[in-house]
């Protein structure tokens, strides 16, 4: 039994090793074939709810009580809340530093405030609000290219179920907001082929770090999950789970 199970260990530790790009031929991906990447920001129905969001940057700048040092020595994972709403300002600021897009040098490539292998950032995100103000309980997708929010679908049990299929983690249900980033693996193997999904996962960890140092510097809390339903997640959000699926979650609130 235990030779069985440190083999299937050893196994698995492959993942974390860069072999792959040894293995994989470059000009055999669809960037190399001359295809068209996958868009930078998934689409939406034209007709579709949009809440236009306060300048991310700006609300970030503006509302952060502590310098970057400070936030730094002062991050940890919070689990208990306060049971009061995050204002939009504070929600785009958030966003903004997560995955806003600074620039955008073409229509394959824009620059965010994390990094990404290649500027392929693959990631949506996704937002169950519980308690924001100006928003109705619900799903949203934030569309960074416009600094917008796109209702999904509202649910006044979005907190309990999003707890739910978090495998019953009472402090999502608790939180004001939580931050759903799924995957659009398309859009990495566009440029990596079969060496995109290391990055990927590489690239949650950018986006999530950034989130932890605004919560704090905002004077609110979050706590990385990364156990979760995977079907549960993929069917709260309205995704497809194969092209496009949930990879990492963070609820956050004031502390």
């Amino acid at each position: 039994m235990a030779s069985s199970w440190q083999s299937r260990c050893e196994e698995n530790r492959s993942f974390l090793k860069d072999h792959v790009r040894q293995r994989v031929d470059f000009s055999q991906t669809p960037q190399s074939l001359g295809l068209p990447a996958p868009p930078l920001q998934k689409p939406c129905l034209e007709d579709a709810v949009r809440i236009v969001l306060p300048d991310g940057s700006s609300a970030l700048q503006q509302r952060c009580t502590m310098p970057l040092g400070e936030a730094i020595a002062r991050r940890e994972s919070e689990r208990f809340y306060k049971d009061e709403s995050l204002t939009l300002e504070e929600l785009s600021a958030l966003l903004w530093a997560t995955q806003g897009i600074r620039h955008v040098l073409s229509q394959e490539c824009a620059l965010r405030t994390v990094p990404s292998a290649g500027a392929r950032h693959s990631f949506e995100t996704y937002i169950a609000a519980e308690h924001v103000h100006g928003l109705a309980r619900g799903i949203y997708r934030y569309l960074p290219l416009k600094g917008e929010l796109v209702q999904v679908r509202l649910d006044d049990s979005i907190g309990i179920k999003a707890a739910r299929a978090c495998l019953g983690q009472q402090f999502v249900a608790d939180a004001a907001a939580t931050f759903f980033w799924t995957t659009i693996p398309a859009r990495m193997e566009w440029r990596y082929g079969f060496a995109s999904h290391k990055v990927i996962a590489l690239d949650a960890g950018h986006v999530c770090q950034n989130l932890y140092l605004a919560c704090t510097a905002l004077g609110a809390g979050t706590c990385a999950i990364a156990a979760y339903d995977q079907n549960a997640c993929d069917q709260l959000l309205g995704i497809d789970g194969d092209e496009e699926f949930t990879l990492y979650i963070a609820p956050v609130a004031k502390i």
